[in-house]
């Protein structure tokens, strides 16, 4: 689905939905908070999954994300988004944790970013109109790719983030 067509709800400064639905495409023109999901997703090895998005998308085509997610859709909570963001781009069914969210500002305009974690199979499916090539990679590997390969500003920020979270709970 594009950008154009996706509705979203415009939330405040502190991720309160405000009742008004406008098009996700109007809201990063306007610069209009909003709400995005996104899911770390390991392996039962604790490998990330990576993905580099495919040339047709209309965000950051042939870019490399560390996280799989999207808009969430009108009533949609954070994690109900993330579910359905990893059963449409990867075709699994989980059930990802919320761990944090915050105000995103790097990438095409502010929004709330709810940054999850989900353990999914190794054998994923991923759709190839939003994913061109996708791997498995250690923390160590990850942290070499993110300085090598062009990633989305999502991935970054989001990654660092997941990181400083992952150590402040051990």
């Amino acid at each position: 689905m594009g950008v154009v067509d996706e509705l979203v709800e415009r939330v405040d400064d502190q991720d309160r939905v405000l009742g008004v639905v406008v098009s996700r495409w109007e809201a990063i023109r306007e610069g209009w908070l909003h709400r995005v999901a996104v899911t770390v997703c390991r392996d039962e090895r604790g490998r990330i999954l990576v993905h580099r998005r495919s040339e047709q998308v209309s965000r950051f085509p042939g870019l490399y994300e560390v996280e799989v997610g999207g808009a969430a859709n009108v009533g949609e909570s954070y994690e109900q988004a993330a579910a359905r963001e990893l059963a449409e781009e990867l075709g699994i069914r989980a059930l990802p944790r919320l761990l944090f969210t915050f105000v995103n500002r790097s990438g095409l305009s502010p929004h709330w970013l709810g940054v999850h974690e989900a353990v999914v199979p190794d054998a994923v499916v991923p759709d190839p109109d939003e994913v061109a090539w996708h791997g498995w990679l250690t923390e160590l590997e990850l942290r070499s790719a993110l300085l090598e390969w062009r990633f989305t500003p999502d991935s970054n920020e989001a990654f660092s983030r997941y990181l400083a979270f992952r150590a402040a709970r051990s």
